[in-house]
């Protein structure tokens, strides 16, 4: 299914009313620029005519006149704009689904909260939410200013360090939908995208409940190997795998990595082959991430590789 990223094709009802406020505007502003061309026009050839004392009072009256029409349109523009935004506070629900993100340079880590610690779900860089059912999303930043923005479900907040903002979305039909960091944080900005996938209440509670479960076991030789690399590795320092001794919180959690669409926050497609490459030379990717290269031998990578692509 293809990744949709418009605000021109909304999918949930915060997306709706923002962009009919864009079409409004669009139509406003289109009118204004013909307008001013027009008047411009005029202008121009009746100064070439020679002006009169009659066309001096006739361009005085119409400055008034257009002066009046500016102040009556920024007006309506501005009662449009709290109206929309009045309009989106309306979502706020209690009960819903509640979401906890983190932006990083460049990732997003991504909890799903529940009063019961062992229903809590761990991801990164992929939402999954059920259609038709509003989500409450904390914002958080652990470094720099970021803003968290889905153009196809909700307009853009930021995430500012030490504070706790929120975002409400709702997906009214099931799809993929990109999103991405709209607040310029560093050398990788461009690359620190993510996706939403909108699944219905059924399919969604089946990946919930997946993710709820702690690393499969290796079912290999080459798996258990892997399994090793990880855990007495450089790998455990930053990386969490929940039921193994990789306990890092730094990084993106790689429980059920291999049950991603993406790597590198959406900077490349969860293949094995990207995967490698990442595990090897992360640095050649994605300049600047935080992971440095690996030091692998081709045995442990290959075995490392299985055991992440197991990870499901």
């Amino acid at each position: 299914m293809p990744h949709v990223q418009s605000i021109i094709h909304p999918a949930g009802i915060a997306a709706s009313r923002i962009s009919h406020l864009w079409w409004v505007l669009f139509g406003i502003c289109t009118v204004v620029w013909c307008a001013v061309a027009i008047a411009a026009l005029i202008a121009i050839s009746r100064g070439r005519r020679g002006a009169s004392n009659a066309s001096d009072r006739r361009l005085s009256r119409n400055v008034a006149i257009a002066g009046g029409i500016s102040a009556v349109t920024l007006i309506g523009i501005l009662t449009q704009s709290v109206v929309t935004g009045r309009a989106l506070d309306t979502l706020r629900t209690p009960g819903a689904l509640h979401l906890i993100v983190t932006g990083n340079q460049w990732w997003w880590d991504v909890q799903y909260d529940n009063p019961t610690a062992s229903l809590r779900v761990t991801t990164a860089n992929e939402i999954h939410i059920p259609v038709g059912r509003p989500v409450s999303v904390s914002l958080l930043s652990n470094d720099v200013i970021h803003s968290f923005w889905i153009p196809s479900l909700q307009g853009k907040i930021d995430l500012v360090p030490g504070r706790l903002n929120d975002v409400w979305l709702q997906a009214d039909k099931p799809g993929v939908y990109r999103g991405q960091c709209a607040e310029y944080c560093g050398v990788q900005h461009a690359k620190m995208a993510l996706v939403v996938v909108a699944e219905s209440p059924d399919e969604f509670e089946r990946w919930l409940t997946a993710n709820r479960a702690s690393a499969p076991a290796p079912s290999t030789p080459e798996q258990q190997r892997g399994k090793d690399v990880v855990e007495k590795g450089p790998c455990a320092m930053c990386h969490n795998i929940t039921g193994t001794l990789a306990g890092g919180r730094s990084a993106p959690d790689l429980t059920h990595i291999a049950s991603r669409s993406t790597l590198g926050a959406g900077s490349l497609p969860n293949t094995p082959g990207y995967l490698a490459g990442w595990i090897a030379d992360p640095q050649h990717l994605k300049p600047g991430s935080r992971m440095p290269p690996m030091a692998l031998r081709d045995e442990e990578l290959q075995a490392v590789l299985a055991y992440l692509e197991s990870l499901k």
